[in-house]
């Protein structure tokens, strides 16, 4: 696990423990992949026994679901609040090219819950709901920059959205 990935641990603050036992379970997937996921491991990382870990989440599925939350999370940062649609949508595009660059292992992650999902129904369905909003997300900035004239008129919003979130 890379240390400067880790978040600072503090025993007295339960959402320093809960951020640092995702920031974990992440480094763990992107280096072990998900079947190397163990949920001591993650524990012992940050200084914690299971059981502990058990406290902020009770199940394996909902770890995931925090690791998922916390890319989306990083994935948000990268959407402007200025500017048109068609310069909030190529910022938006640019900062998640930079957060490829700068997070590898962020993408190493999704990459490795994708391919899980394909026979884990349970991790699919996580993918599906962050998906769909991001594809809802997408797929607004593209019906509104066609309207406000940024992007080609004959630019199929729903098709565009799909197309990126499958880049």
């Amino acid at each position: 696990m890379s240390p400067e990935r880790r978040a600072p641990y503090r025993a007295g603050n339960r959402e320093n423990r809960r951020q640092a036992l995702v920031e974990a379970a992440l480094d763990e997937i992107a280096e072990r992949g998900f079947e190397g996921l163990l949920t001591r491991e993650v524990a012992a990382h940050v200084g914690l026994n299971v059981a502990t870990l058990h406290y902020y989440f009770p199940t394996k599925e909902a770890l995931i679901r925090a690791v998922v939350g916390h890319a989306m999370r990083r994935f948000r940062g990268t959407l402007a609040t200025t500017g048109t649609t068609t310069e909030r949508l190529r910022a938006h595009l640019s900062g998640l090219r930079d957060l490829l660059k700068s997070d590898p292992s962020l993408w190493a992650v999704l990459a490795e819950l994708n391919l899980r999902a394909q026979r884990d129904s349970t991790i699919a369905a996580i993918l599906r709901d962050v998906e769909g909003y991001w594809h809802e997300e997408l797929r607004g900035m593209v019906a509104r920059g066609v309207e406000e004239g940024g992007l080609d008129a004959t630019l199929d919003p729903d098709a565009a959205a799909a197309l990126l979130v499958a880049a």
